[in-house]
């Protein structure tokens, strides 16, 4: 963004206004922790020089950023948008904005840090979210309110677009792309996920509301898949940000918007007002299952097991449909850790919770006479995670997954998360109280390889 917009700047004087959208703008809005450079970062407004950022999806404000140009308006009241103004024009302002902590104040303290962060993260949903604004220097970066949710009407009409599903001709000459076969012929379901793990940007750029897609619609889109001639038959994935959040919503949360003083689903436990029910997605995948053309409609979306042993009329059925039909060799699950302290920090439920799942998932694999393994992602070196958490994590997986990790991964700050806080303040933001937090690169590798090595099994136990 930096680059390209610089560019555009040096060679185009007097060219139309820079918008910049996208996940990479969505989580650098407003000041924030950089992995890369080690330090906390202004606005990417500023950073990039560009005039306008839209966050979020953007489905419906990138719209209306179009016809206010069209139409030459100012977009400046756009929901989902955000400019700068000079602290010689703070009456611009709009009224009722909350003032975050100055980048140079966040950039120096981090309980300043903290607190902003605090605000920028309640201040997400469109129901209840103010807009934001904060110093730089001498300009403002005033962030208004989240766009509205899309309705259903809406979001069928996105996928019902014209998508080629290929990559672009000048590109062909290059040879193929091979990321395309894993997207290619691919269904999203729905956006958002209020799983709200601590990580993960999802929240902050998606929502944590589920916007669900008709059957008709998505029903619609394998139908087309068929009229392609390198289609095989084969749907790659059916899913989402969580693959069984399709269909279901907490009710209160459509009408008032998303809880202040808790979260949907914690390290513990799940609100009693999310009523988890995996009817709709059940009935979509039978559906699919049964347009002409398909042979196979996998589900390579990670699944929530929590939720799975939470839905407690049709979760057993769900999954019984999906050992039967939708797995292709291992179902995606992602316990991240065990250690309650960590998986605390993370926001992931305990590890009895996997248990149990897998013990279901093994039942039904046996009864169906099938041979599929599960995949867990696991991270390492994640804030509050040490040599001897990793070391935990192994026996855990040695003597109660029985199999060797091959998916763990070395955790990466990513703007926008609680955990990029974390690393970055060395707190937790809740309580403020100091966490252990691995950054030479050299022992952040070994934490994952202490549950990465290869241990010899007894026979019968999968690697």
């Amino acid at each position: 963004m930096i680059v390209y917009t610089n560019l555009i700047r040096r060679y185009f004087k007097n060219t139309s206004p820079i918008l910049l959208g996208g996940i990479e703008a969505s989580l650098r809005r407003v000041s924030h922790y950089d992995y890369w450079s080690d330090k906390i970062r202004a606005s990417i407004l500023l950073d990039a020089k560009a005039d306008y950022l839209l966050y979020g999806m953007a489905d419906i404000s990138a719209l209306e950023f179009a016809d206010a140009l069209k139409n030459r308006l100012d977009p400046r009241s756009i929901r989902g948008l955000c400019y700068l103004v000079n602290t010689s024009e703070a009456d611009q302002i709009p009224a009722g904005y909350i003032e975050l902590p100055t980048f140079e104040k966040v950039k120096e303290d981090p309980h300043a840090f903290i607190e902003m962060f605090h605000t920028f993260y309640k201040n997400n949903d469109p129901l209840t979210a103010r807009g934001l604004y904060q110093r730089h220097g001498t300009r403002y970066v005033i962030q208004n309110p989240p766009a509205r949710i899309p309705t259903q009407v809406e979001l069928d009409a996105i996928y019902a677009l014209d998508y080629q599903r290929a990559q672009h001709p000048y590109y062909e000459m290059q040879g193929k792309v091979k990321a395309l076969d894993t997207i290619q012929f691919s269904i999203n379901t729905h956006h958002g996920c209020y799983g709200e793990c601590n990580f993960c940007a999802i929240g902050v750029h998606q929502g944590r509301t589920i916007r669900t897609r008709s059957e008709e619609s998505i029903l619609d889109e394998a139908k087309q898949f068929t009229e392609y001639k390198d289609f095989k038959g084969i749907i790659s994935d059916v899913g989402g940000p969580t693959a069984n959040m399709y269909g279901y919503e907490c009710s209160k949360k459509l009408k008032h918007g998303t809880c202040d003083h808790q979260r949907c689903v914690d390290d513990t436990h799940l609100c009693k007002k999310m009523k988890v029910d995996h009817t709709r997605v059940i009935n979509l995948l039978r559906r699919l299952r049964e347009v002409r053309g398909i042979k196979k409609a996998f589900v390579a979306s990670g699944v929530r097991y929590d939720l799975i042993n939470e839905d407690k009329r049709q979760g057993y059925e769900y999954l019984k449909e999906m050992v039967r039909h939708h797995i292709s060799g291992q179902m995606k699950v992602a316990p991240e850790h065990t250690s309650p302290h960590v998986l605390h920090l993370m926001n992931k439920p305990g590890k009895q919770t996997l248990v149990d799942f897998k013990k279901l998932y093994e039942r039904l694999n046996r009864e169906e006479g099938k041979n599929q393994f599960l995949t867990y992602y696991l991270i390492a070196a994640h804030p509050g995670c040490t040599e001897k958490d990793m070391h935990d994590l192994k026996r855990f997986t040695t003597q109660e997954l029985k199999m060797n990790p091959e998916q763990a991964q070395v955790f990466t700050p990513t703007p926008g998360t609680y955990s990029a806080v974390m690393y970055y303040t060395e707190m937790d933001p809740q309580t403020r109280q100091k966490i252990f937090v691995e950054k030479d690169t050299t022992r952040k590798e070994k934490q994952k390889q202490i549950v990465v090595a290869k241990d010899t099994f007894k026979s019968g136990f999968a690697s």
